[in-house]
């Protein structure tokens, strides 16, 4: 999260909202989340999992990383899913086709 902190208002300037989540108390999230400007949900449960199709871990009561860029609509346009601890959408990575995106639109609407 902090490497999407770092680039939030390059997120900003392409009109990005970033929001997270995680299954940890009010408290421990609040430890997280104190350094980013974006909001974090706590207490995740397993039905807010499968509400966005995640992997939940059930050994360990968690839900696994889970990842979206979104329309304004809620069209998911990516998503990565995880099964441990690797494979998360990179910041750069993802500023960047959010990037290409909005020029794409751009040129199709002319503007």
């Amino acid at each position: 999260m902090v490497g999407y902190e770092a680039r939030r208002e390059a997120f900003a300037e392409e009109r990005v909202g970033l929001i997270a989540g995680s299954v940890d108390d009010q408290k421990r999230t609040a430890e997280v989340a104190a350094d980013l400007g974006f909001p974090v949900a706590f207490n995740m449960t397993k039905d807010d999992g499968d509400a966005i199709g995640s992997w939940w871990d059930e050994k360990r009561q968690i839900i696994q990383p889970s990842e979206f860029l979104l329309t304004k609509k809620g069209r998911v346009i990516i998503s990565v899913y995880s099964n441990g601890p690797v494979e998360r959408m990179d910041p750069n990575e993802t500023l960047t086709l959010i990037k290409y995106l909005n020029k794409q639109r751009s040129q199709a609407n002319g503007s």
